[in-house]
């Protein structure tokens, strides 16, 4: 409606519900307006967690031992003990981190289905729930894909994402300090053959797990926009947004996959309104003075400012900061300078976490893993 009223001929998602909604994506088409994003089908394909899988496997994509999606508490009790444990129990129609627990057993297995799927559905209004085998001390490391409508399919290299917190993500960077470069070749080859698989138009990114031994596992794909794609863009000097515009308006993409060249290192810190001291619990308020760092390679995405009432009922993201600089070292001092100079009062946040963490001497070298922060006291 807003559409029609403002003669507006696309829509841009954001990277919110709508972003990866099949459902708004047809009711775009229906109404003759542009949605700038995937097509139905691709967000329907891989929306489901677990039939992505099996496209990924189809596609000769490496995933996490696992099973089929079902809604039958016995088939995840069968599935766990053939895997093995400890298993992740996950939402088919997931994301974000919701719809997830871990059980090291049988008997913890019965007891936290239900509670994953009753949260499953009161989420994404689908119960189903799928088996995976939990890789410890494993990294989060995604690829950055572009496809156009002329069968074009370009990576955009990765992004290191293991420093989360509930299976949120809350520094990313880019390049990844610790894979060998045969690692990243393969990832990205595989996403490219799978976003190729499903026909993928606009930006996307294919997640991975991988462990100790370098041997990684596609995990999902998400078929929007990522809020960490500053990262990608700083590092590669390519407006992602601008590139789905293009997609959408139905040109072919201007990169081949020779014109990417990464340069230098780019991090990402999220800034939410939460008290990581108090286990990162949400503080909504009033903020009441800010003041936004500045300098080369320094870049501040944000809607927030003084007198900005963070509101109790949505995600506590209000603020991402993101530095360049032609070194990860660099980056990282960079980055502590810009956390320092970045001033929010009236709400808790977490900037005070990740000035801690670029002290903590495992962040500094890359030794970190998606369940560090729950291992690190306080």
């Amino acid at each position: 409606d807003a559409a029609r009223e403002t003669g507006a001929d696309a829509i841009h998602p954001g990277y919110g519900f709508l972003s990866e909604s099949s459902r708004f994506a047809e009711a775009c088409e229906a109404a003759g307006v542009t949605f700038v994003g995937p097509s139905a089908e691709a967000i329907a394909a891989m929306g489901d967690k677990a039939a992505a899988r099996r496209l990924a496997r189809e596609a000769g994509v490496p995933v996490v031992p696992g099973t089929d999606a079902s809604t039958d508490t016995d088939v995840a009790q069968r599935g766990a003990d053939e895997i093995g444990y400890p298993v992740m129990v996950k939402a088919a129609a997931g994301g974000g981190g919701r719809g997830i627990r871990v059980a090291r057993d049988a008997d913890e297995l019965r007891g936290l289905v239900a509670d994953a799927a009753r949260e499953a559905e009161a989420a994404f209004g689908d119960a189903s729930l799928y088996v995976e085998k939990l890789l410890e001390r494993a990294r989060h490391v995604e690829i950055q894909v572009v496809g156009d409508r002329h069968g074009n399919v370009v990576h955009f290299h990765e992004r290191e994402c293991s420093l989360q917190r509930r299976r949120q993500k809350l520094v990313e960077e880019s390049p990844s300090p610790a894979l060998e470069s045969s690692t990243r070749e393969g990832m990205a080859e595989a996403a490219v053959r799978l976003a190729e698989a499903v026909g993928y138009t606009s930006a996307g990114t294919v997640e991975f797990l991988v462990d100790e031994d370098e041997r990684f596992y596609f995990i999902e794909m998400n078929t929007r926009l990522q809020v960490e794609h500053g990262v990608t863009e700083m590092v590669t000097g390519t407006d992602l947004v601008r590139e789905q515009l293009l997609v959408a308006a139905g040109e072919e993409l201007e990169l081949s996959q020779e014109d990417v060249t990464p340069s230098g290192s780019s991090i990402e810190f999220r800034i939410n309104a939460e008290d990581p001291d108090r286990g990162f619990q949400p503080a909504p308020g009033r903020i009441e003075s800010l003041e936004l760092p500045g300098g080369p390679g320094v870049r501040v995405d944000t809607a927030i400012y003084a007198g900005y009432t963070v509101p109790p009922f949505y995600d506590s993201l209000i603020a991402k900061l993101l530095v360049w600089a032609p070194t990860r070292e660099q980056g990282l001092r960079r980055g502590r300078r810009a956390l320092e100079e970045l001033r929010i009062e009236g709400v808790a946040t977490t900037i005070p976490l990740h000035l801690r963490l670029l002290e903590d001497e495992r962040v500094l070298a890359g030794d970190i893993h998606t369940g560090y922060l729950e291992q690190v006291p306080a």
